[in-house]
């Protein structure tokens, strides 16, 4: 009898890991022998450009089409295979690990069994834990069943796609900006040749909530001053210039004619609306700037015009959400080297930074000064006396004055120095708003759920086909989830400023071309992003070992249809507190509305009381925003990086159906777009 059950318990757990192995390897050797066929047939270096004409030579203009078609169609299907290919390498790992958890499990068990058996009595803890391994082994094969489920249905689903998809050409204007090989080694080498921070430098010891040491010498690296009263004229005629502009309407379009000569119409033209701003603004430096009828004269006035327009958006993201997209796609077009010599000359110049300016003026040693803590410190006021924020916004302005008298110098005056604290404080506020509603909901998160156990009713559990799901985690697993992608968040959160400079460096470097792509939602230009991927990765790899476990899969879609370039990871990522922020006010401000008796009649009748109220909201937000929903594939969606967050915006969009809407109606919930303007 023991030898039986002995083997029973091998048998069930070998054939949970080594059944996976064998799977994995299977499946890579057939994914690599895919790529491998592609990478054989694809010809080397650069596509050829072929200037053929519609007209007169249909038959060639059709096959360049159909090359076209199918160059972009095989660069998406390989793109998918490696996402596949790593997604199934860390599932499998995930279920040869959750295999060993059971063999572990299995072989307690058979000692319990084989101890009970040799003192001839069996012992109280065997059924218990037999029902544990049971309880185990059913939740296993429930996701290897749901997991196989949507395999064959996103099979069936691909199937249907490929006969009806009609994809358009992908690169027909790639003779405009071509990708160069070693596109990569060249911006790295021209940001260290430059003097410009690289992506191997961090924002990590940017002010944490638990009062970690700040660096203020690393961060002001990537901080934009703040602007001046001249700079905020410029910034209003160029959003005036902006908005009026159809630049994107009228270059980012499937024509055969030269790409070069509608960008070069489209930049001319908005430098002639400025032009014409500045002479209803000024009429005296507007004749001045005019004087010559050349635009190359003035490329100090167009570049600090542009320059500002930079600085301010990245300071208020809420800001410019329509112009500023315009803005950088017509200077990551004017940065092409054709573009410039028909232009006569550069729109770009580098971005002015906190550290920027101390450091050309002699001033950066004020960075490492103690009170630079004090006088940039974020007071927020919350349920404080008044007294007590008075007090300590007199501290900072006493701290701000006396930095200024003690580093002022001939080449830095203390308006200067002001403008840097400013500057400064300036991101300590875009953290206050856009770091903290993670924090808080992380502190709800850890307050009302355990990793280890659940309240009945309010279980974490999800599973695939059910309620929208696409993954199946049990309430362990899903809490580590949901935590460890709160956790990314916020360290995103907190290095935005500097992936948002690294971003505009990938934009704009001219070595780092894009094609117009159709990527299902409209024609897009998909650009790598080299820079930005490696500080992600290192983001990634710095919370996956503070977390010490990974849930789900690692990979970080840059350069595909799903974030076609460095200008739609920046949007996605700066969505997060415009998601989390609505949903804590809304349970901050539970208390006080249940202050009312009919409101707190209603919750109490409704959720069973407030604390209820709220862990079904949260348990609701928990399971759905973390499910993997949001599209019908797991290479849109999923648990991949950007996966997490298509699946909290799917959730946002159907906020209007969920039991407890009417309480974030009456919390004052308004949505969580925001404003355009």
């Amino acid at each position: 009898m023991q030898g039986l059950i002995g083997g029973f318990f091998w048998r069930l757990a070998s054939a949970c890991s080594p059944f996976q192995s064998r799977r994995i390897m299977n499946t890579n050797g057939r994914l690599i022998s895919v790529l491998d066929a592609a990478a054989a047939d694809a010809s080397p270096g650069q596509p050829e450009v072929m200037l053929v004409d519609e007209q007169n030579n249909p038959a060639a203009y059709e096959a360049y089409v159909a090359k076209a078609r199918a160059e972009a169609d095989a660069q998406d299907k390989a793109n998918r295979l490696r996402v596949a290919q790593e997604q199934l390498a860390e599932y499998a790992a995930q279920k040869e690990k959750d295999a060993a958890d059971l063999l572990q499990q299995a072989d307690a068990v058979q000692q319990i069994i084989s101890s009970a058996l040799q003192k001839g009595a069996l012992s109280p803890d065997l059924l218990q834990s037999v029902e544990q391994l049971r309880v185990k082994v059913s939740e296993y094969a429930a996701e290897a069943s749901a997991f196989a489920a949507q395999q064959k249905a996103d099979v069936e689903t691909l199937k249907r796609s490929s006969h009806q998809a009609d994809l358009p050409a992908g690169n027909m204007d790639a003779d405009m900006k071509r990708a160069r090989e070693g596109a990569e080694a060249e911006g790295d080498d021209s940001a260290a040749d430059d003097g410009q921070p690289t992506a191997s430098t961090s924002m990590e010891d940017a002010p944490m909530a638990n009062g970690a040491v700040v660096n203020f010498k690393e961060r002001a690296r990537y901080i934009p001053l703040r602007l001046t009263q001249d700079e905020r004229r410029l910034l209003r005629l160029l959003e005036a210039a902006l908005n009026v502009s159809e630049y994107t309407d009228k270059v980012d379009i499937l024509s055969w004619r030269s790409k070069n000569q509608r960008v070069l119409a489209q930049i001319k033209d908005i430098c002639a609306i400025l032009s014409g701003l500045v002479v209803a603004q000024d009429y005296k430096r507007g004749q001045e700037l005019i004087r010559d009828r050349d635009f190359k004269t003035n490329e100090d006035f167009f570049q600090d015009v542009f320059e500002a327009g930079r600085r301010y958006k990245i300071m208020n993201p809420e800001k410019m959400r329509s112009e500023y997209g315009k803005l950088m796609y017509m200077l990551m077009d004017s940065s092409d080297s054709t573009i410039q010599d028909l232009l006569e000359f550069n729109c770009v110049r580098p971005l002015k930074t906190v550290y920027a300016v101390l450091e050309a003026k002699g001033g950066i040693k004020m960075l490492d000064d103690p009170l630079m803590e004090a006088a940039t410190a974020e007071i927020v006021a919350g349920d404080r006396p008044r007294y007590e924020v008075q007090r300590d916004i007199k501290v900072k302005e006493k701290a701000r004055e006396t930095l200024a008298r003690r580093y002022k110098s001939s080449q830095l005056a203390e308006e200067d120095i002001l403008q840097c604290l400013y500057a400064i404080s300036d991101n300590n506020t875009f953290l206050f708003f856009n770091r903290d509603p993670i924090d808080r909901m992380i502190a709800y998160f850890t307050t009302y759920f355990k990793h280890d156990s659940h309240e009945p009713g309010y279980s974490l559990a999800i599973q695939g086909g059910r309620e929208g799901a696409r993954l199946t985690h049990n309430h362990e697993r899903q809490y580590s989830y949901v935590l460890q992608s709160l956790t990314l968040w916020r360290e995103i959160s907190t290095d935005m400023f500097r992936l948002w400079y690294l971003a505009e460096q990938d934009m704009l470097r001219d070595s780092n071309g894009y094609r117009l792509v159709d990527t299902g939602q409209g024609l897009n230009r998909v650009q790598s992003a080299p820079s930005v991927s490696k500080a992600m990765h290192q983001i990634l790899a710095r919370c996956q070992a503070r977390i010490g476990s990974w849930v789900g899969s690692s990979v970080v879609h840059l350069g595909d249809h799903n974030v076609p370039n460095a200008l739609h990871f920046i949007d996605k990522y700066t969505q997060v507190p415009r998601i989390l922020n609505p949903v804590v006010l809304v349970l901050d401000a539970l208390p006080k509305i249940c202050r009312d008796p009919n409101i707190a009649q209603y919750i109490d009748n409704t959720f069973g009381g407030l604390e209820q109220c709220r862990k079904t909201i949260m348990v609701d937000f928990c399971r759905h925003a973390f499910d993997g929903s949001g599209a019908d594939n797991f290479f849109d969606a999923g648990s991949c990086i950007d996966g997490r967050l298509t699946s909290a915006w799917n959730w946002c969009s159907k906020i209007e159906k969920k039991a407890y809407y009417p309480v974030f109606k009456l919390a004052g919930f308004n949505g969580f777009d925001g404003d355009f303007k």
